[in-house]
């Protein structure tokens, strides 16, 4: 009987440590962060998501995406998820401080999504006026410049983002690629109507996606005087029939604003940038002076 009391505290102990090592040592280490700023005190990161953003957030746990897309860039001593542009520096604790659940993701059937909404085109809602067309249209179309999408009815060479951007309405939807493929090695420029068109048909996008299409988030209607300026244009298989057209929920909205808002590549304190180390270019002073 005397063994019993050595056999509880052993057990106790185990449990006591575990938790202490588990729970309250890292609630201690990071627990209590705050979002950082400069020295001015602006510039605070992160910021709480609000509006759409944040319903978007709500459907996106809703409907599983958690389970195939992750939201954590690994350091690169740990994995090559910097070498596929999926960040410029790896995943800290104070990137989740207004997450409630984090939705770090279960496994990564997709690509991650930490920084996505960094990879939209820059100037999406302000695309320049008619500019000379390019000399040689199909280099245009493979990295997803949006500048490319007026020589996509010219040149049926298939390009992912031709329908990515909502500016060129003159092209037609006959004149759309029916299998467009993203490249591997760019990714592609994550525009909200690339996001609403790859929601409602990932495979026209992506080949090899196995990503379930989201039709209950759209709606097919009959088109009433002029076609809904956010109506998709879809591929040739997805086309609709005349007089009718596809047009985002609110939901749809909500979630693509959610993705649309993902970002983490500011800068921290505590996780350098692993994809640009020039903060040693004045070395080559030092050498001339020694030579």
């Amino acid at each position: 009987m005397k063994g019993i009391t050595a056999l509880f505290l052993g057990i106790f102990g185990t449990f006591a440590f575990s938790w202490a090592g588990l729970v309250l040592i890292p609630n201690y280490q990071i627990g209590h962060l705050d979002p950082q700023v400069d020295e001015e005190g602006n510039d605070p990161y992160p910021m709480p998501k609000s509006g759409m953003a944040d319903r978007g957030r709500q459907i996106y746990a809703a409907n599983g995406c958690v389970y195939c897309h992750s939201q954590q860039v690994r350091a690169d001593y740990a994995s090559s998820d910097i070498e596929r542009k999926w960040g410029d520096r790896r995943s800290a604790p104070r990137d989740y401080l207004f997450e409630r659940p984090v939705v770090l993701g279960k496994m990564r059937g997709g690509p991650d999504l930490s920084n996505i909404g960094k990879r939209a085109p820059v100037a999406e809602e302000s695309a320049p006026p008619a500019s000379p067309a390019p000399a040689v249209p199909a280099t245009n179309a493979a990295p997803g410049v949006s500048p490319a999408a007026p020589s996509a009815s010219a040149t049926p060479v298939p390009s992912p983002a031709a329908n990515t951007s909502a500016q060129p309405a003159p092209a037609s939807a006959a004149t759309s690629p029916s299998t467009p493929v993203v490249a591997s090695d760019t990714p592609p420029t994550y525009s909200a109507a690339w996001h609403h068109r790859h929601l409602y048909s990932p495979r026209s996008l992506v080949l090899d996606s196995n990503m379930p299409a989201y039709h209950f988030l759209y709606e097919k209607r009959r088109v009433s005087g002029e076609r809904a300026a956010d109506a998709l244009k879809l591929a040739e298989g997805d086309a609709v029939p005349e007089g009718w057209e596809v047009v985002p929920t609110y939901d749809a909205r909500c979630l693509v604003a959610y993705l649309m808002s993902l970002d983490q590549s500011h800068p921290l304190k505590e996780a350098k940038t692993a994809g640009a180390p020039p903060a040693s270019a004045p070395a080559p002073a030092p050498t001339k002076e020694a030579k």
